[in-house]
């Protein structure tokens, strides 16, 4: 969807230009994306698709800078933030970013989980040449995620995200630390943004349903008008709904945020929307919270060791014994789980 208003955005002659996440070639520098600045509705759709990927700004920033025109702005909630405040304190971006198109985030993920898929899909990792993080088939639901990597001599390795020792992705394994501390789901400072509906029948699916919050005229104009010419297909929903597809999401970023800022709070005073607390939350809420944290900071530091010391399988058990005491917190699995059971009032 986001890719589609990026599109007519430049068909409409709105903009010049869309900076948004592509797809590049590992073997010239070692990474798997970038950001780059598309001119055509052609190109802005080389940039469809997941990407949980670490990126930065500066090039396609320095582009807008240098070639005069009206520009859009892809990106997660803290991207469309920056964004924002620079174009506060540069006016030749507050003149040239015309538009920003937000995408709802759970949390963003380092290079390493690239890496890990390769440890476990047994692929050279030098050999890698493309990831596709959600692999779409129409006849599987949406939220069945399946990863999937591309070699050098064009064959293909790919496993289903839960069969992965990594693969849940509310576990955290990869975050980053900021992400703890992030209380923007929704990506609340940007013109218009998307995300997937995650609650039935849309998560059974396999086609994918978006949803979109538009607070911009220009785009509730062509929106409004691609729905009255039948070329697209969407009805209105309220804000509940909203929150109902991404209510994971708001859980980790309201109270487990709450919990987080009492029972670990950062170095640097952080101005939040929610206070520290939590001292009544049950039992297994804590320990969700606690063991993703633990979580999301282990795996950067198992991981590294792994590598170092070329002992895969130091972060792979790691890794499942992780996931099984996150597991037993969050879903009751296993002898652990069946323990919290009993303790539940």
């Amino acid at each position: 969807m986001v890719s589609w208003v990026a599109a007519e955005l430049l068909s409409k002659g709105l903009i010049d230009g869309v900076a948004h996440v592509v797809p590049t070639d590992p073997a010239a520098d070692g990474r798997f994306f970038d950001f780059r600045i598309s001119r055509t509705p052609a190109e802005v759709r080389e940039g469809a698709r997941s990407r949980y990927y670490p990126v930065e700004l500066s090039r396609a920033l320095a582009e807008m800078r240098a070639v005069p025109g009206r520009y859009a702005v892809v990106g997660v909630p803290c991207f469309i933030k920056a964004v924002n405040l620079l174009r506060a304190e540069d006016p030749v971006l507050r003149e040239r970013v015309a538009f920003t198109l937000g995408l709802f985030c759970g949390h963003m993920k380092s290079a390493r989980f690239v890496e890990s898929f390769a440890w476990q899909l047994d692929a050279p990792f030098g050999e890698v040449r493309a990831v596709e993080y959600r692999r779409k088939d129409p006849d599987r639901p949406a939220n069945w995620y399946t990863a999937e990597l591309t070699l050098a001599d064009g064959s293909r390795r790919w496993q289903d995200w839960w069969h992965l020792v990594d693969g849940d992705w509310g576990a955290g394994f990869f975050q980053n630390s900021a992400c703890n501390y992030c209380d923007d789901v929704v990506a609340e400072t940007a013109d218009v943004s998307f995300g997937d509906a995650w609650v039935e029948p849309y998560s059974s699916d396999g086609r994918g349903t978006n949803v979109m919050i538009v607070r911009h005229p220009e785009v509730a104009a062509l929106v409004s008008a691609a729905i009255g010419e039948g070329r697209l297909s969407l009805q209105e929903v309220d804000a509940d709904f909203i929150a109902e597809t991404q209510a994971a999401g708001l859980r980790q970023r309201r109270e487990g945020l709450a919990y987080r800022l009492r029972t670990a709070p950062p170095a640097l005073p952080l101005r939040k929307r929610v206070a520290p607390g939590g001292e009544g939350l049950p039992l297994r809420r804590k320990l969700v919270y606690r063991s993703r944290k633990w979580i999301s900071a282990g795996s950067h530091r198992v991981f590294a060791l792994a590598r170092a010391w070329g002992w895969r399988g130091l972060y792979l058990r790691w890794a499942r014994y992780s996931l099984r005491l996150y597991e037993a917190a969050t879903y009751l699995r296993g002898p652990l789980g069946k323990a919290l059971r009993r303790l539940e009032p």
